[in-house]
């Protein structure tokens, strides 16, 4: 697999908002943040810079990404621990580098311009590639899906992960499709997906294959699950006034992060009780109105950073 070079990267999405949500929790010496998904580093780097007394755990399944990111963030020395791990093994991370609590947490979801650019991933529907999708390098990938996935299995999963309409035409096409001859690269699925739509929806909504490459990168990666054990890992592992921001980008991963935060913010008492008692407080305080999106300006200079949405949070007491 082909490496970015560390100095040929892009700002990272709503960089200067993640700095402003997170550094005032990292102005201490000694103060530790954990960027769930490292990438290329760019988002780790800009917080050191701006937090001189912090140092990162970075985390990625991707070991392209995990080199990459040890390349740009050299110049950080030892105020950098990179660890090769999903974001949802936060708490057995933490553990074996002995680092009871954290003063911040980033996860930016979704996938990295690296694995995006790289054609021998299959993430890209725009370019005939292996169908790979996986972030890592275990597990099944993106072609094991296609070619052994029942009917019913394939639909579900297009209709839960990709929110695709015609879920069940282009389940069906893909089984019918690989009776012939199995499914090894990406040009042929998508003209399979494009074939099963109706032509009056082929040119809306975006590029016809686009829901369902989706569909299958969260499969293979397990993303949904992932993002459900980080969640509740990362706002126990905040101590007092840490922080936390999540970089989500469709609306299944905010989805979980609006609840996930709206939760550990709400009091947990009767809403009639006249005095409410301190273990029933929220332990948490959100940081941002809803979810928060890129400027104009940003979004015109990087077309990737159209459909993030950004939440925060802060840890405002300990949990009883």
């Amino acid at each position: 697999m082909g490496r970015a070079r560390p100095d040929a990267i892009h700002v990272p999405v709503m960089r200067d908002r993640i700095i402003e949500l997170l550094a005032p929790a990292l102005r201490e010496p000694g103060s530790v943040f954990v960027d769930c998904t490292l990438g290329l580093g760019g988002h780790t780097a800009a917080l050191l810079d701006a937090c001189p007394q912090a140092r990162a755990i970075g985390l990625d399944r991707d070991p392209d990404a995990l080199a990459t990111a040890g390349e740009r963030l050299a110049p950080y020395g030892d105020r950098v621990t990179r660890v090769r791990a999903v974001y949802d093994e936060l708490t057995d991370v933490l553990a074996d580098l002995g680092v009871p609590r954290i003063q911040g947490v980033l996860a930016d979801l979704g996938l990295s311009s690296l694995q995006i650019d790289a054609r021998d991933r299959g993430f890209a529907y725009s370019v005939d590639s292996p169908l790979d999708m996986r972030m890592g390098q275990e597990g099944p990938t993106a072609a094991d899906v296609v070619n052994t996935y029942a009917a019913p299995q394939l639909s579900r999963i297009l209709r839960r992960y990709g929110e695709e309409r015609f879920a069940d035409r282009i389940a069906r096409a893909i089984v019918a499709a690989r009776e012939s001859e199995p499914f090894t690269t990406s040009a042929r699925l998508v003209e399979t997906i494009a074939a099963a739509i109706p032509a009056a929806a082929r040119h809306t909504g975006g590029h016809p294959a686009k829901r369902t490459f989706q569909a299958l990168r969260i499969e293979v990666n397990r993303e949904l699950e992932a993002l459900e054990g980080m969640l509740p890992a990362a706002l126990a592992a905040l101590a007092v006034d840490g922080r936390i921001a999540v970089l989500a980008y469709h609306s299944l991963e905010d989805r979980l992060v609006k609840q996930s935060f709206r939760e550990a913010s709400t009091s947990s008492a009767p809403r009639d009780l006249p005095v409410v008692p301190d273990e029933l407080l929220p332990t948490f305080e959100l940081l941002t109105r809803g979810a928060e999106r890129p400027s104009v300006e940003e979004t015109a200079t990087n077309p990737r950073a159209a459909s993030a949405r950004l939440r925060a949070a802060r840890r405002i007491k300990e949990s009883r």
